[in-house]
């Protein structure tokens, strides 16, 4: 594995809104936080994701009459699946767990504020083209390779570890720090897209 100076470890969305019996849950979601914690003690470089949308955000199955969550509709930067509210700019649900040791991270990426684009990458809203600058702040730093841990395995997890191979970072997904949320087989097709993609997937226990 590359070494610590040219690796960051990015932590997606563990956010209250995506944990157990909250408006976008994860089952198990709670369950990676101590997994999580471990491996921020491991790491000298860390960041965080926060999922950060507007009220009425276009992902939203509210925002689109007659429509439910987990419809999809064709928006004109592809197919987005509509979701429930979830993360709304200012509120708890947004807010990071109070339980993950967030306090070592050097940067905070929010994604999702684009009120007419969704974003589950790191590096680019779903539009493929509207970046959030990770891609600029690795190559800045020297980071070549990207660990990558949290929620959910095969949306923003997936999203981000993919883009950063096309970027040309080498990629590695702690499997039992993330858990996914499984829409009609989105997770195996992850696990799937991630060996195509040369995404190595590993146990943390590895990377004692």
């Amino acid at each position: 594995m590359t070494g610590q100076s040219e690796t960051l470890l990015l932590i997606v969305d563990v956010q209250n809104d995506f944990m157990p019996g909250s408006s976008l849950a994860v089952a198990g979601g709670d369950e990676i936080i101590p997994v999580v914690n471990k491996l921020v003690g491991q790491f000298d470089n860390v960041a965080l994701t926060q999922d950060w949308h507007p009220a009425g955000h276009t992902s939203f199955a509210a925002s689109h009459p007659g429509k439910v969550p987990y419809d999809t509709i064709l928006l004109p930067y592809g197919l987005q699946t509509l979701w429930p509210n979830h993360c709304v700019q200012g509120t708890a649900g947004a807010d990071f767990h109070r339980d993950l040791e967030a306090t070592r991270a050097q940067l905070v990426i929010r994604k999702g504020y684009h009120p007419d684009i969704d974003s589950y990458s790191a590096f680019f809203a779903a539009d493929g083209t509207t970046a959030t600058g990770l891609a600029g702040y690795m190559r800045e730093r020297g980071f070549s390779h990207i660990v990558i841990a949290g929620l959910a395995t095969d949306f923003c997890v997936a999203w981000s570890a993919l883009d950063a191979r096309r970027l040309g970072f080498s990629v590695t997904v702690v499997e039992d720090a993330c858990r996914g949320i499984d829409v009609d087989g989105s997770l195996a097709a992850a696990w799937r897209q991630f060996q195509q993609a040369g995404v190595e997937r590993v146990a943390s226990a590895l990377l004692d």
